[in-house]
């Protein structure tokens, strides 16, 4: 009996050895595997999704405003009734002039087709529709499909590895018959939009640092405009860039964070003023970090400015290590879009050590007070509001749940902060109804908790390794460890755009990363992480419609009309390493009236 008894537990440690080797061996893979795991148990016990309106008792439900409006609704291509770019148009209004689907006949809306990619990956993709046809992206795949009945066009998959095992893409970009998209290595690829057969690929980074492109890119006058990300892993600087939309000749590159002696050059450079005077980064191991881009961006057609967020300065929570303001990271930074020449930036935040990335495209509006404003919402919780004549800030409003932003980290002690990490806007920016004169802005509740480690231990870390300051060793808290799941929610507020005062709010209890779509029809719609699809009344916040689609909505929400007839499409299905959702495929779902 001993005999067998010492047996079992020599097997059992050998293979506990094997287990841990293999781990160790094939790491990212195994996060991958572990998390999802993780997340598939969360979600035994998630509730039904709920949703409570609140309307300012300082004023009555919202009219349409007369004197508003709006700027030109430029896309790089298409008419009103296609969604030709990331947010719709390029100065990322969102709004969408259909309005078929109303107020008045929303609540008979149904799930018409869904296309199923048998993925599972963590799908954020934005959506495009041009010329009758969808298109949206995983990390390793693009698609196009019918956008009326989903039957697949055409679907071009891309073998390659990708710097980390965050499987995510933000979508695609279209002009003059291609479709452009970034990816998890590091590349930009173009496609024939009828045919999806790939014309050209361009390296704007080293995925062996880190660096990879998820990006949503824009396009216009020629030219494709995409960044690089990383910004979180070690030694990775933030990186804009406009190549040749015919040939993927790389025309500009603009360092977001001060450029050293040995930092590669990709292309021409864009003249800048930027030096390292706003980092100082003395102790050794500590190089400028960070500043990356992730999401998407916004271009003013009748300047000529190109609109670049960028993301949090690293080491992320050990802000002692890189004092000074860190420019340009936590900006805005405003470029030249042919020529990537600087011409401004705003520092939206000032100074971060929460992983607080300026990340979505902010959307650039006329109000019904004549204003020329820059709306920004960024991790930090907070909606902006800028004047473009003047850069001045208008109001600085907070739209999601704020608790111990200003406490500093201290090496050694737990602080619970909100939004978290993982919290405020994250890759969907504000959208703009120019009838009402609102913004609409979705955003995360979710706190997290950091401990800082000592700066010795920060500066040791390998260069081309995740770089947050954080002292766990438990992989899933590289960038604090959040609240348990379900102990979160989500916000929507529509704001007045000249006053940034808030006119109606909602609050779900998934947290809302899906694009919001404000329409001529008096609604808005967007998704949550609980796989909630809801359409609201954008005068009052009423629900008008909601209904489980089956999937986490954290990417594109659009509308778009085929042969007379308005449809809204839906990517649904996210499942991913920092998210508990339901564990399901990418899917997009087309939704229209019965």
């Amino acid at each position: 009996m001993r005999f067998w008894l010492r047996s079992l537990v020599g097997a059992i440690v050998v293979v506990g050895i094997a287990i841990a080797g293999l781990s160790y061996a094939y790491w990212d893979q195994t996060v991958l595997i572990g998390s999802t795991a993780i997340n598939y148990v969360r979600y035994w016990s998630a509730p039904a999704g709920t949703l409570e309106t609140e309307v300012a008792q300082t004023g009555t439900a919202a009219q349409p405003a007369s004197t508003a409006s709006a700027l030109p609704q430029v896309a790089p291509s298409g008419a009103a009734v296609d969604w030709p770019s990331y947010n719709k148009t390029l100065t990322s209004n969102r709004f969408s002039e259909l309005s078929q689907i109303n107020r008045t006949n929303a609540e008979k809306l149904k799930v018409l087709c869904t296309y199923d990619t048998g993925v599972y990956t963590g799908f954020n993709s934005g959506l495009l529709q041009v010329d009758g046809a969808l298109i949206f992206v995983t990390a390793f795949d693009i698609f196009s499909i019918d956008a009326s009945t989903c039957h697949e066009n055409w679907r071009a998959h891309e073998d390659y590895v990708p710097a980390t095992p965050q499987e995510v893409n933000r979508g695609a970009a279209y002009l003059d018959g291609m479709v452009f998209r970034g990816t998890q290595d590091a590349r930009v690829l173009a496609y024939d939009f009828k045919t999806g057969k790939r014309i050209w690929a361009t390296a704007i980074g080293d995925s062996k640092k880190g660096e990879s492109a998820p990006a949503a890119p824009i396009a216009w006058n020629g030219l494709v405009f995409i960044g690089n990300a990383g910004g979180d892993i070690k030694g990775v600087k933030g990186r804009m860039y406009a190549l040749d939309a015919k040939t993927g000749k790389i025309v500009w590159e603009f360092y977001l964070v001060p450029k050293a002696e040995g930092d590669p050059t990709r292309g021409p450079l864009g003249a800048s003023p930027l030096n390292a005077s706003t980092w100082s980064n003395s102790l050794q191991g500590v190089p400028i970090t960070g500043g990356a881009t992730w999401t998407s961006y916004t271009l003013d057609p009748e300047t000529g400015l190109l609109y670049v967020p960028g993301g949090n300065p690293a080491p992320d929570f050990a802000a002692g290590m890189r004092e000074g303001s860190n420019l340009y990271s936590g900006s805005v930074v405003v470029l030249d879009a042919m020529t990537g020449a600087y011409k401004s930036h705003l520092k939206i935040v000032p100074k971060d050590w929460h992983d607080w990335d300026v990340s979505g495209a902010p959307a650039i509006i006329k109000t019904a007070g004549g204003k020329k404003v820059l709306s920004v919402a960024p991790k930090d919780g907070n909606l902006y509001g800028f004047d473009l004549d003047t850069n001045a800030l208008l109001y600085r409003l907070p739209v999601t749940r704020m608790e111990n932003e200003n406490a500093p980290f201290v090496i050694g002690e737990p602080v619970h902060f909100c939004p978290g990490s993982t919290g405020g806007a994250e890759w969907n920016g504000p959208a703009y109804d120019s009838q009402l004169n609102l913004i609409f802005i979705g955003e995360v509740e979710w706190c997290t908790t950091v401990t800082l480690k000592p700066s010795e231990k920060i500066a040791a870390v390998p260069p081309g390794r995740p770089w947050s300051g954080e002292a766990s060793i438990n992989p899933f808290y590289t960038w604090g460890k959040s609240d348990p799941a379900f102990d979160w929610a989500g916000w929507i507020h529509a704001v007045d755009a000249d006053s940034g005062v808030w006119r109606w709010r909602a609050k779900t209890n998934y947290p809302i990363q899906s694009g919001m779509t404000p329409t001529a029809g008096g609604i808005v719609f967007f998704g949550d992480m609980g796989g909630n699809f809801y359409v609201l009344d954008t005068a009052n916040g009423r629900k008008l419609w909601g209904q489980n689609l089956n999937g986490a909505i954290g990417g594109g929400v659009i509308t778009y009309s085929i042969n007379g007839t308005q449809k809204i499409a839906v990517a649904k299905g996210l499942t991913e390493i920092l998210w508990p959702t339901e564990i399901t495929t990418a899917k997009v779902s087309v939704l229209g009236l019965e």
